[in-house]
This record gives structure tokens, C-alpha cells and sequence, in this order.
């Protein structure tokens, strides 16, 4: 049986959603826009900071279930502008140890304006 997962660490969502759902332990997180759940705005328009924030809002998210980023099985990350793929990837492997989970990056112009980079 699914069951919902809500971080207060982390922005809700703002839609008819979860952040994330278990099911048998098979866990499941919603995309993650680098949020400042504190403030509810993006934390910066450097893509750098931004999926650092993404990735901080999945790892409280996962963090309520007792997980951590190591139980990663897949990403989908959505960039604006794939020029900034490198700076990304930077502070995106430092969040995974080895075997790194699978990973698809995505450029998509219908990303928000300020979103350069999105989890």
C-alpha cells in the first residue's frame, strides 16, 4: 500500500501531488525546484546553488523515511539551458557515492526563467 511522504524541510507541493509516496519500500520523489522552503523563493539564479537546493530538498525529503541519497535509483534532471550541464554535474556528484545511480539530463525550454537547473 502507498503511503505519503511530506518533509517540512522541504517546499510542498503545490499541486495534486506528494513530494514523494513509499511503497513497500520503493520510494518515489516528486521533481524538486531549488526552493528555499524558509522563504519560498529560488534560492539564486546560479545554477550551481540552485541544484544544490534541489538536491537538499530531495535529501530531507528521503530523510523521512530514514533514506538517503545512496538509495537513489534514477534521476531526470531538466535544464534550461544545457551550456550549464557542467556546472550542474559539479555539485551533482557530490551528493552520490559509487555505484552513482542511473541519470538522464534533459534540456528543456519550457523550464522556468529562473530555473536554470531543475531535479
Amino acid at each position: 500500500m502507498k503511503e505519503k511522504i511530506e518533509s517540512m524541510k522541504a517546499p510542498a507541493a503545490i499541486g495534486p501531488y506528494s513530494q514523494a509516496v513509499n511503497n513497500g519500500g520503493l520510494v518515489f520523489v516528486s521533481g524538486q525546484l531549488p526552493i528555499d522552503c524558509e522563504t519560498g523563493e529560488f534560492v539564486s539564479d546560479d545554477v550551481s546553488d540552485q541544484t544544490r537546493q534541489s538536491l537538499e530538498n530531495i535529501k530531507s525529503i528521503l530523510a523521512e523515511v530514514g533514506y538517503d541519497m545512496d538509495r537513489i535509483l534514477k534521476t531526470t534532471v531538466y535544464l534550461q539551458d544545457m551550456n550549464d550541464f557542467s556546472a550542474m554535474n559539479q555539485v551533482y556528484e557530490t551528493y552520490f557515492t559509487a555505484p552513482i545511480s542511473c541519470s538522464s539530463s534533459i534540456s528543456s525550454c519550457k523550464a522556468s526563467e529562473r530555473c536554470k537547473g531543475r531535479d
